[in-house]
């Protein structure tokens, strides 16, 4: 029995592809491409401390922030496609940005491998807690007296395609005013330089609970429970207006798929487990699961939209 039984073993470690019976090597980098403290960085570091306790490996989260997320976003397209560096990521930077820069120095379609989806949650229209404005409809009146001395703030796509909607269903002049990191916008929102800021509910939500700002409207088609009272752009009338990013998991394109899979199956148990809906739910979000082709499919879906997004909304390309 003993030698069938060692017989059985040696088989089935041969059919298993080499790449996943040493995967990982050593510690497994996780980039995010915006800033510590940052809502995605809450996301990025959830889902990485959780992918230490699935692999068993040492866990390194790297902030590679710039270039609305571009930079961080780059370095792990030109990452030795091992599976040791990995970019947990929204939709928003690979389907958007290809529409928003010309050289990116990334294809989003040709230098990644899908590993998974994750969650998806929404973004929000904000303004200062000590404001006057209590609705949508004072910020247009608002903006509307400014002209183009008002001002908004965001440093991600997302943001920026949202206020561009806005303006060009208000035939609004209001300005961007380019800020490095969610913590220079919130501080420009503070001091009046700008007149509204468009970040995600993570960071929106702890900043509302610290009456730092308050929001005003959800770019998702959905409501979230965390923001019961705020409304979505669509519910006030704002045409087509749908704004609902996700995040998931890429590694460089070339990445063998044993390992790919062995990312896949972690990532899906991570996603499925109590604690995490519970962590999404804390932060306003919700889980949203998918497979490598899965979550192809939806890119290729969501670069298409973002183009139409970002011609309707008039951005110039940079």
């Amino acid at each position: 029995m003993r030698r069938f039984l060692a017989i059985s073993f040696i088989w089935l470690a041969s059919i298993i592809p080499a790449a996943a019976q040493t995967y990982p090597r050593g510690p497994i980098k996780v980039l995010c491409s915006f800033a510590a403290g940052s809502g995605a960085d809450v996301i990025v570091r959830f889902f990485a401390n959780k992918l230490a306790e699935q692999s068993k490996a040492t866990v390194i989260v790297e902030n590679r922030v710039g270039a609305q997320g571009n930079i961080g976003t780059a370095a792990v397209a030109h990452a030795r496609p091992d599976g040791q560096t990995i970019l947990i990521t929204a939709n928003t930077v690979l389907a958007a940005a290809p529409h928003l820069f010309k050289d990116l120095g990334w294809d989003p379609r040709k230098d990644f491998a899908p590993v998974g989806m994750l969650a998806r949650l929404s973004f929000v229209f904000a303004v200062d807690a000590k404001s006057s404005m209590k609705s949508m409809d004072d910020l247009v009146q608002e903006l509307q007296k400014s002209g183009e001395k008002g001002f908004y703030g965001s440093t991600v796509n997302t943001g920026i395609v949202a206020a561009e909607l806005f303006k060009a269903q208000k035939n609004l002049s209001t300005q961007r005013i380019p800020f490095k990191d969610v913590s220079d916008a919130l501080g420009g929102l503070l001091q009046g330089e700008v007149t509204y800021i468009i970040y995600d509910t993570p960071w929106v939500l702890g900043n509302a609970r610290a009456g730092k700002i308050r929001p005003l409207a959800l770019t998702s088609k959905f409501r979230s429970s965390s923001f019961a009272d705020v409304p979505t752009m669509a519910e006030l009338g704002y045409k087509d207006y749908d704004l609902t990013p996700w995040w998931g998991v890429v590694a460089p394109a070339g990445t063998p798929e044993a390992i790919v899979k062995q990312l896949t199956a972690w990532f899906a148990q991570i996603t499925a487990a109590p604690d995490t809906k519970a962590f999404l739910n804390k932060i306003a979000a919700d889980p949203y699961p998918g497979t490598p082709d899965d979550m192809k499919a939806q890119l290729e879906s969501d670069f298409k939209a973002w183009g139409d997004y970002v011609r309707l909304a008039n951005i110039p390309v940079q």
